[in-house]
């Protein structure tokens, strides 16, 4: 259910001509790639022989011994069944030579995977034949009747599918790997000796991580060690492991060998991605399929997880990341200002949504030409304003130079308390609401007055929970925060502090991000403190945007994200916090599709939005018990 795969990649240290020795090492790493629970176990092209043999490739003894070292670690392989083995070994075929993969597990053969592009670079065109001059589809190898060819796909026993390709096939404009994945290979492993250049490494790793991005795949590459080098070439040792587009392992030494690299991969997040955006099943020429080993036994131990998946983990992505955001927010609001030829109005709190809101409207007012005077910032203080936020609210606006307003909206609320027969004196969702629905009306009622558009600034986490009042703060002409997590916006504000634009306003913005996260409808503490803190009420936000990022991004079911922040959040919450706010999460997002099925226009950041017009269709009505009932009993 958790649909991890274990990964080994092997640089031995290889001895150029002699496969008594390497086949020996071979099954030394096989033993260590067992005790490592490895499910798959790489090691580089022509592993066996050695890739510099040269013109011993012409000789006899030398490929009679590759040959008989494939069949001693494919007898060695019985000692472990659940391991499956790619290993590189030149072989003859009808009367010529070929440059292999070996595909082994439980003591079979399961397939021959000759190289499709030589290297010319390296003159293998001198020694190896190209796989279009195959005759046959099966070859007689070790002993053993295997299948023979490049459109090979292997599948293990739950239906996981890898394909192989070596060296120069991933150099290609159309590799082999893109037949194998449009085939349905959800990993790709590449057999590799790849001699080292300056820059060359760097040139790898790009074309690894594009070839996942590009093909929804896990991309393998393992390349000869440093003990090939010969005559003019040195060889790297590079290995990586590329997970749609993310690097998830390498190595980190220039020049290496005599080492094991061991990760797991999420094969359940690249299921969820092909199947909804249709990757795999488009082969325009078809593959056979090999049955081959036992289904993965990761527990995904060795998967690295973050706890603010939405963030990344170091201050130069994070920035890079935060100046992206904040320039998508600006550029859409800037055409929306732009259109419709008006002013912005917005209701400022003093807390974190409300602030970044403004600091776009700032933005993309100069954008287009206008002033921060076209910025109309309104402070509405209430039951709940502490004085803290009351005066934050008001220097951020001075600090900015927009058109600051307050009005005050105790006495309407209690007279719409009136009205509808409201007790002032009980603390409901109808008092709350009652106060986020005022705060709407004076905004949407003052830009109509002053010529403005309402610029929402409600974010991607409390529409997934529903932490909105409907017709309340959920609605605007415009939500700039819309698809921007509460835990990315503290860093898109921290970002804004630090940068020159906002100098003027460091300090201000500092205390913003130090106070409280609070809708403050609830009156202060005795001692003039916020008293309704919003995560004590519906829960952490990194845990929320936790569940948010692999419910919504990957779709995955309530076991795997329970197991995935357990072990993300291990120092922070016990699993019973944990289960406790999955609960909630799965409860509030399911009962509160209504809102987000009448949600205002906004600028999409990232990958999860929930825009009904292009990105989330859910039916407002929509049965959460299957997924309540998995949470409840975890």
């Amino acid at each position: 259910m958790l649909d991890f795969i274990r990964i080994a990649c092997v640089v031995p240290e290889v001895r150029v001509g002699d496969p008594t020795r390497n086949t020996e090492d071979i099954c030394a790493w096989l033993d260590k790639a067992e005790a490592e629970g490895s499910d798959l176990v790489l090691f580089p092209e022509l592993a066996v022989t050695g890739y510099t043999c040269g013109d011993l490739f012409l000789q006899d003894v030398l490929l009679r011994t590759a040959e008989d070292g494939i069949a001693k670690i494919a007898a060695y392989s019985q000692k472990y069944p659940a391991l499956t083995i790619v290993v590189g070994v030149p072989l003859r075929f009808g009367g010529l030579l070929y440059n292999c993969a070996a595909v082994i597990s439980d003591g079979v053969i399961r397939g021959i995977v000759p190289k499709t592009y030589l290297a010319g670079e390296m003159g293998e065109s001198r020694w190896f034949a190209t796989v279009s001059k195959l005759l046959v589809t099966t070859v007689r190898c070790a002993g053993q009747e295997v299948p023979l060819g490049s459109d090979l796909l292997f599948s293990l026993e739950d239906g996981t599918i890898f394909g192989v390709e070596i060296c120069e096939d991933l150099w290609r404009p159309v590799s082999p790997s893109a037949r194998l994945v449009a085939a349905g290979a959800e990993v790709i492993l590449n057999l590799s000796a790849s001699n080292e250049l300056v820059g060359k490494r760097a040139r790898r790793q790009e074309l690894v991580r594009s070839q996942s991005a590009a093909n929804c795949c896990t991309y393998v590459l393992v390349s000869a060690g440093y003990t090939e080098s010969t005559q003019d070439t040195v060889f790297s040792g590079h290995s990586i492991v590329a997970e749609k587009g993310k690097v998830l392992m390498e190595n980190k030494h220039l020049i290496d060998a005599g080492y094991m690299l061991v990760c797991d991969s999420d094969l359940g997040k690249l299921r969820y991605l092909r199947q909804k955006n249709g990757h795999a099943g488009v082969a325009a020429q078809p593959c056979r399929v090999v049955l081959c080993g036992d289904a993965p036994r990761s527990d995904g131990s060795r998967y690295e997880l973050t706890k603010l998946p939405f963030v990344p983990q170091t201050k130069a992505a994070r920035q890079e990341r935060c100046r992206e955001v904040f320039e998508i927010q600006v550029r859409g609001l800037a055409q929306r200002l732009r259109a419709v030829g008006g002013k912005a109005v917005i209701g400022v709190s003093g807390g974190l949504d409300s602030t970044l809101a403004l600091l776009v409207a700032v933005e993309a007012m100069e954008r287009i030409g206008k002033s921060a005077a076209d910025v109309h910032g309104i402070t509405m203080p209430c039951f709940g304003t502490t004085d803290r936020t009351y005066q934050n609210a008001w220097m951020l606006m001075e600090k900015l130079g927009v058109t600051a307003k307050e009005i005050p909206i105790r006495e309407a609320v209690k007279l719409h308390f009136a009205d509808i027969g409201q007790d002032p004196n009980k603390l409901d969702a109808t008092y709350e609401n009652s106060q986020a629905r005022e705060r709407t009306q004076v905004l949407m009622d003052y830009a109509g007055l002053c010529g403005g558009m309402v610029v929402g600034t409600g974010d991607l986490s409390e529409l997934a929970l529903g932490w909105c009042t409907y017709n309340g703060d959920h609605m605007s002409m415009y939500g700039v925060n819309a698809s921007v997590p509460k835990t990315l916006i503290r860093f898109v504000i921290e970002m804004l502090a630090e940068s020159e634009r906002f100098a003027k306003a460091k300090d201000v913005l500092f205390d913003i991000l130090d106070t409280p996260i609070s809708p403050e409808l609830l009156p202060p503490d005795a001692s003039g403190k916020i008293a309704q803190q919003t995560e004590d009420l519906v829960g952490p936000y990194a845990l929320h945007d936790f569940f948010l990022y692999y419910v919504v991004r990957y779709g995955l079911a309530p076991k795997k994200v329970y197991t995935l922040a357990c072990r993300a959040f291990s120092d922070t919450f016990d699993s019973a916090t944990v289960k406790k706010w999955l609960i909630t999460f799965y409860r509030r997002f399911f009962t509160q599709q209504f809102k987000r099925s009448c949600m205002p226009d906004g600028p999409k950041v990232g990958a999860v939005s929930f825009s009904p017009r292009t990105d989330w269709k859910m039916p407002s009505d929509a049965c959460s018990a299957l997924w309540l009932s998995e949470a409840e009993n975890l």
